[in-house]
């Protein structure tokens, strides 16, 4: 039941990112019709797409976990329920939750910092600074729980294979 609510969470965050991606090219498709044809340049297109950026890939990160889409060699694991193999993603679920961990305390401590001193960038718009730093420990405590329904996943469930010359994904 839990697993299915943290992957529920991903999907939808995942589905976000891409819709959001779609936003950040309209915008700039925007800018460069206003700059260009119009002569009459935006103020907000550079930073609203920065920060929209940002956040994708810190929620981005859990969405590629799940789906199994994160850089792997397996050469020498090539057996995708060996116990090896098993212990292989274990290992690296385990890196994971310690730099993701690491990532979500300090952007956490970093963000409370900002929003309770009512931080603002140094922009002519001057958002908020807790809308820049939120994403580091959001997207990062989204990446752990996503990590940790993959890690029952290697142990409760059989591994996909890997095939990646077999066909598309």
């Amino acid at each position: 039941m839990i697993i299915r609510i943290i992957d529920g969470i991903t999907e939808f965050t995942g589905k976000l990112c891409a819709w959001t991606l779609f936003a950040v090219g309209f915008f700039i498709t925007f800018e460069v019709l206003m700059r260009y044809v119009f002569n009459a340049p935006t103020i907000w297109v550079d930073e609203i797409s920065r920060v929209l950026q940002v956040w994708v890939v810190y929620l981005g990160a859990a969405y590629v976990l799940k789906h199994r889409e994160m850089v792997t060699i397996d050469v020498l694991l090539s057996n995708p329920n060996s116990v090896w193999r098993r212990l292989a993603e274990t290992l690296a679920i385990i890196v994971l939750f310690i730099f993701a961990g690491t990532a979500c305390y300090f952007g956490f401590q970093l963000w409370l910092k900002a929003t309770m001193a009512g931080h603002t960038t140094d922009t002519y718009l001057a958002p908020p600074k807790m809308i820049t730093h939120a994403p580091v420990w959001v997207g990062s405590a989204l990446l752990m729980l996503q990590g940790a329904a993959q890690l029952y996943r290697v142990w409760a469930e059989p591994l996909p294979s890997d095939d990646v010359m077999g066909g598309a994904h």
